[in-house]
């Protein structure tokens, strides 16, 4: 019932809109985020980032592997004690790296959501302004669009006056 309520409520503001001739767009977010030169700056950024990460990390998991090997190799020669007390400070290396890793993917990724942010503050005032300009009423989210003619979405527009407004953030 309350989404048959939520669908007559939809369906009654659009009709009202589209009576008084107020004019609907449609953006895509994500694609802005993606291609505008600020955004694409923000990739860059986190794909370096993420690049050395996997550098350093990938070192840090060959030598463990190579540990492992040199361990097994040895575990008919040493001494079952010894040879379980090395187990185990490998075991303490793993989970160390592991933590690590985790780390510095968390990081990454506040690194991404702050400054996603920040580009989203910027791109908030110019849509704002953007809609007041050319007398639109209401903007869709591109990804609740089913079907809208290319005429109403006003994506790229909204790209062009952001890499006219800010070219990069200091990360």
């Amino acid at each position: 019932m309350k989404k048959i309520l939520q669908g007559f409520i939809f369906f009654f503001f659009i009709f009202n809109l589209t009576n008084s001739h107020a004019q609907v767009a449609y953006i895509d977010i994500n694609f802005i985020l993606n291609n505008s030169e600020v955004g694409k700056s923000l990739n860059n950024f986190l794909k370096s980032i993420n690049d050395e990460n996997l550098i350093k990390y990938k070192k840090i998991e060959d030598d463990l592997i190579n540990k492992e090997k040199s361990l097994l190799a040895q575990q008919n020669i040493i001494d079952k004690n010894q040879f379980e007390n090395k187990v185990k400070n490998i075991k303490n290396e793993i989970n160390k790296y592991k933590t690590e890793k985790k780390i510095s993917n968390d990081n990454l990724n506040k690194i991404k959501i702050n400054n996603t942010k920040k580009i989203l503050e910027i791109l908030n005032p110019i849509i704002t302004k953007y809609v007041e300009t050319h007398s639109i009423s209401l903007v869709f989210p591109k990804k609740n669009i089913i079907v809208g003619k290319k005429k109403l979405d006003i994506t790229d527009k909204i790209i062009i006056l952001l890499n006219d407004k800010i070219k990069t953030l200091n990360f």
